[in-house]
């Protein structure tokens, strides 16, 4: 499984909902919405700033963060970024490798 932080920022409804529910009800729903894929959440962190919340998340398939990302963003209480996540080994992996390539104009 590959691992994803998901970024999220609430809209004025979505805000609305977190008070209303909590953000323990919050982590279940995320929770649910991972396992429902077929992964496993990490962790959920709440924050302040740019972003209100923080999640960690293993998921099978490249698809299946697509798919979460959508689901969340289609609601229109949150916007959401998605950011696949690499361990030194797989950054190791790919500086291993190399390939012929040219930068334009060179």
């Amino acid at each position: 499984m590959a691992k994803y932080l998901f970024q999220a920022s609430y809209t004025a409804d979505g805000i609305r909902g977190l008070k209303k529910d909590g953000g323990t009800a919050r982590k279940v729903a995320v929770e649910k919405l991972v396992t429902g894929l077929g992964g496993t959440l990490e962790c959920v962190y709440f924050s302040f700033g740019g972003d209100d919340v923080l999640a960690i998340a293993d998921l099978p398939h490249p698809e299946n963060a697509v798919t979460a990302s959508l689901t969340v963003g289609a609601t229109g209480a949150v916007n959401v970024r998605t950011t696949p996540l690499l361990t030194p080994e797989q950054i190791d992996a790919a500086a291993g490798k190399t390939v012929e390539y040219h930068k334009p104009g060179g």
